[in-house]
């Protein structure tokens, strides 16, 4: 939260004006969410498993932006955030989120090189966490907190990604393992959170 509570309003207030023209001409949120979706994902599983980290990053990170386009777009809109957007959207982050380490495992599976195992522990906890949430509410109980959120997963996967691909190699081993190491974290945090609701 601390990452997205800093740098979020900031960019949210530099895009507005380009979200607004996007409304006025007629480009719904849902297609801005299915035209990241499609970008990040075919970024992350063309260029990763060739090793090209860095101009991957840099492509995926350009179609994530629209994340916060299609955000800003639904609450500009006179109709607002709708269910089926939500639930398209959270469904989207799920798709992306795993593409990326896809994208780096496959590299890495190529290559017998065993942190490959860290990347899949790290894209299960991925699943994980936001699945352990929405299993709470469905049981009226609030289940948003834990050391990690997606945020601030993201950001530590595309940062290292990318410095991987800038030669600093032994970078990727340092995220991968952080990453698998805050999703366990996070994962056991959100079940204490539910069994304390629940006792």
């Amino acid at each position: 939260m601390m990452i997205s509570g800093i740098f979020k309003p900031v960019v949210t207030r530099f895009i507005t004006p380009v979200a607004r023209l996007a409304l006025h001409i007629g480009i719904s949120p849902n297609a801005v969410t299915w035209v990241g979706a499609v970008g990040v994902t075919c970024s992350a599983l063309y260029f990763y498993p060739r090793g090209e980290f860095f101009i991957g990053s840099v492509l995926v990170v350009v179609f994530a932006l629209s994340d916060l386009f299609d955000g800003t777009m639904a609450r500009l809109s006179k109709s607002g955030s709708s269910r089926w957007g939500g639930f398209l959207d959270s469904t989207i982050d799920r798709i992306t989120d795993s593409a990326i380490l896809i994208g780096v495992a496959i590299y890495l599976i190529e290559r017998r090189d065993t942190l490959s195992v860290v990347v899949l522990v790290t894209l299960v906890t991925g699943l994980l966490i936001p699945y352990i949430r929405a299993k709470a509410e469905s049981l009226n109980i609030s289940c948003s907190g834990g050391i990690a959120e997606r945020t601030e997963r993201l950001a530590i996967s595309l940062s290292t990604i990318a410095l991987h691909g800038l030669g600093l190699t032994y970078v990727l081993a340092v995220g991968m393992w952080l990453l698998a190491f805050l999703g366990c974290i996070t994962v056991i945090q959100r079940m204490v959170i539910v069994k304390k609701a629940l006792a």
